[in-house]
This record gives C-alpha cells, structure tokens and sequence, in this order.
C-alpha cells in the first residue's frame, strides 16, 4: 500500500451489559404487568412509576459512564503530554550531545593538523639543512682536490 492510501480500521464494541440489563428490565416488567392481578389504573400507576425509576437509573448510569470517560481522557492526554516532553528533553539532549560530539571532532582535526603542519615544517628544516651541509661538504671537497693537484703538479 502507498502512503496515501488508508489501511481499514476495525473498530471492536464491548458491551457493558446496560442495554441487555435495560432490554430484560423491561421484558420483565412487561410479564410481571401479565401475570399480576391488579386493576387497569393500578397497573399504569406502576408503568409509569417503574418508567420513571428506569429513566432515572439511565441517566445515572449515563452519567456514570460519561464521568468515567472524561476521566480516561484526561488520564491518556496527562500520559501522552508526558511521553510527548520525555521525548523532546531526549531530543534536545541527544542534539546537544551531537553538537558537542561535532566540536570534539573539529578540535581534533585542528589539533592533528596543527601537529602536521608542525612535523613538515621540522621535517623541511632538517632537510634545508641537510642541503647545506651537503653542499659544504662538497665546496670542502673541491678545494681538496685542487689543492692536491697543486701538490702533485709542484713536485712533479
């Protein structure tokens, strides 16, 4: 699947068991209405009696379970909040951590650069001198061999 394309969602309901309990309330009261032996007013006096307690215990228990969701909600934002600033001190310990890891490098660079720089210019040194003390050598060696001609035209 590419990005743009949605993936299905599954949605899964549990039932608390209000609407079975709510469904065999009335059921009952239906059967007991049936079955018990009272008269036509006395039996609307309980019906609405009995509808007014159910509407009651509803509202209840929908209250109830409202509460129980603001509740929640504020639970996981509180927890999700929190993960959320976690995760930004990391990232911004991890950035400092790799600003300082990027200076320690560039020093060491300098560092070993300056200590090269340093070696060549020694090293260059020495062969500088090295040059002129070959060629002193070599001007001492001239002169030795004119002079030794000299000697040996001279005794000649």
């Amino acid at each position: 699947m590419s990005h743009g394309e949605h993936q299905p969602v599954i949605v899964v309901e549990k039932s608390s068991g209000i609407g079975s309990f709510l469904w065999g309330a009335v059921i009952g009261a239906g059967v007991a209405l049936l079955l018990a032996p009272r008269t036509g007013e006395e039996t609307r006096a309980e019906l609405r009696s009995r509808g007014r307690r159910l509407r009651a215990k509803a509202e209840d228990t929908a209250d109830e379970l409202q509460t129980r969701l603001e509740d929640g909600y504020e639970v996981a934002k509180a927890r999700v909040e929190e993960k959320f600033e976690r995760t930004r001190r990391n990232l911004s310990e991890t950035r400092a951590g790799a600003r300082d890891a990027v200076k320690a490098g560039k020093a060491a660079v300098h560092s070993a650069r300056d200590e090269l720089e340093s070696r060549l210019a020694e090293a260059k040194s020495a062969r500088n001198e090295a040059s002129e003390a070959d060629l002193d050598i070599d001007d001492i060696d001239s002169d030795d061999e004119g002079a030794a001609v000299s000697e040996d035209e001279a005794t000649a």
